[in-house]
């Protein structure tokens, strides 16, 4: 699930991890779900990849793995955590609690990194890039394809900047530290 408040592009982020499952021939399913407000408000999106077919809808009880963003609206999600699962967090913003004891959290300052690279709403890709990394999930061509295919026409001037935190996210993190497949992406 990657979580967080409206504004900071997390369903972008969602889009582009779904459609690099995709690409990589997964069976994917997602959901995002808004808040009452275009901005500022509560966002987050359910991805479910498989490597099988997937054969009820993306609502899930229990997280293997979550991206928050932000800690508003943290807390709802934070109980749904198995033991174990994967947290790759905003380390630039989020201030809320994780049990570092139970899960596999990974500090990505990925507010900071995203806007020293000058795009500082690139910061949701930057995330999905370490998460992807870090999981073996996904490859990075596959994010950057599938980033260049959710972005609309009249964002299109984004493109670069938003390869560059894809890139930054997936090279400066921990390859394969948490891996979600028994094989990996290169």
């Amino acid at each position: 699930m990657l979580t967080g408040v409206g504004g900071q592009s997390v369903q972008l982020g969602a889009l582009v991890l779904a459609r690099a499952a995709a690409l990589e021939d997964r069976h994917v399913m997602t959901l995002g779900t808004y808040g009452g407000t275009m901005r500022g408000g509560h966002t987050d999106s359910t991805i479910v990849v498989g490597d099988a077919p997937i054969t009820s809808p993306p609502i899930v009880s229990r997280l293997w793995a979550a991206l928050p963003m932000h800690h508003a609206f943290w807390e709802p999600l934070r109980p749904k955590l198995r033991p174990g699962a994967v947290v790759v967090l905003n380390a630039s913003l989020f201030e809320g609690e994780v049990d570092r004891s139970t899960h596999r959290v990974f500090d990505v300052a990925a507010t900071e990194k995203a806007t020293a690279l000058g795009n500082p709403l690139g910061a949701s890709l930057l995330l999905v890039g370490a998460f992807a990394a870090i999981t073996g999930m996904l490859g990075i061509d596959s994010l950057v394809s599938a980033m260049h295919d959710s972005v609309p026409s009249y964002r299109r001037q984004h493109l670069e900047s938003n390869e560059r935190a894809l890139r930054e996210g997936f090279s400066s993190a921990p390859k394969n530290a948490a891996p979600a497949w028994d094989e990996v992406a290169p």
